[in-house]
């Protein structure tokens, strides 16, 4: 995995250094920012951790990396998100096209079933994308759920609504909404995002409703541009990261974390429709720096 290569890149760096000085630590903040951290997180970091360990006289490869976690740790967050039996949860799934936003829906709405044991019902609300209705259509058939459609072009909040209703009338149900990545441009996606926002603020009961950013976490910084983003648009609740076992360097929750206060509720890890798991904190820092501490 990608995180296993940042942390042979570590590796590497403390043999390459029998001493460690300013020139290795000149070089940790360049493989952090390489790792999608960001520049101004890296060298934030890296500096703080310098004069931790001069101060403190600490100099072994374990002790640095123990160092270095704890000082990640505050800054990567896990999300746990449960729907309530018997009311209508909405879960909204953002996203740019081609995070693997549609896909994600699916396997949500396979895990929550499996795990939660409720009804979901799936509302394809990215009605400007096309075949995006269809795909979701076909996971639909896939996973044995429910989807909720209207026609291509047809108003994404009116599909929020249908699929609230059909979720109220049975009695309760998670809907989880797909919604579009891009229209023709910005402000017009903004916009839109904001109604549906505002249909599922309003048709979800209360605390049933949460917004969950997809992210390709092979794009490094532009991730973290696109949480700004829709964060800023219509507030996000958590991420999911896609991608997660590919050849990202797998800062990104890291980033998102520290600058935009966000956590990480799941991550895809394969292309199947159960390839997808609750992020562990934890056990992604322990990856990403090759430690167990």
């Amino acid at each position: 995995m990608a995180r296993l290569g940042f942390a042979e890149s570590l590796k590497r760096l403390f043999s390459a250094h029998a001493k460690i000085d300013s020139a290795f630590f000149e070089e940790l903040a360049d493989r952090l920012v390489e790792a999608d951290l960001g520049a101004k997180t890296a060298f934030e970091v890296v500096e703080g951790l310098e004069r931790a360990c001069r101060s403190e006289g600490i100099g072994d490869r374990e002790s640095i990396l123990e160092r270095l976690s704890s000082t990640l740790v505050p800054w990567v967050g896990e999300a746990r998100f449960a729907p309530r039996a018997g009311s209508v949860s909405v879960y909204l799934v953002l996203g740019v096209n081609g995070v693997g936003k549609t896909t994600s829906v699916a396997k949500m709405a396979k895990w929550y079933r499996d795990r939660e044991g409720v009804p979901i019902i799936l509302a394809a609300a990215d009605t400007f994308r096309a075949a995006a209705i269809e795909q979701l259509q076909l996971h639909g058939q896939r996973t044995d759920t429910r989807v909720v459609a209207h026609q291509n072009g047809s108003d994404p909040g009116a599909v929020v609504f249908s699929a609230c209703d059909a979720a109220r009338a049975q009695g309760g149900a998670l809907v989880i909404a797909d919604t579009a990545g891009r229209l023709h441009n910005k402000e017009n996606l903004v916009r839109e995002l904001q109604k549906i926002d505002r249909i599922a603020s309003t048709r979800a009961d209360e605390g049933c409703y949460r917004k969950f950013l997809v992210l390709d976490a092979t794009t490094g910084q532009n991730a973290l541009r696109q949480a700004e983003s829709f964060h800023s648009a219509v507030g996000v609740d958590a991420v999911i990261l896609t991608k997660y076992d590919s050849t990202a360097s797998g800062g990104i929750a890291v980033a998102v974390g520290k600058e935009l206060g966000l956590p990480v509720a799941f991550v895809g890890t394969g292309e199947g429709l159960g390839d997808f798991a609750p992020f562990d904190a934890r056990a992604y820092l322990n990856d990403l720096l090759g430690t167990r501490v």
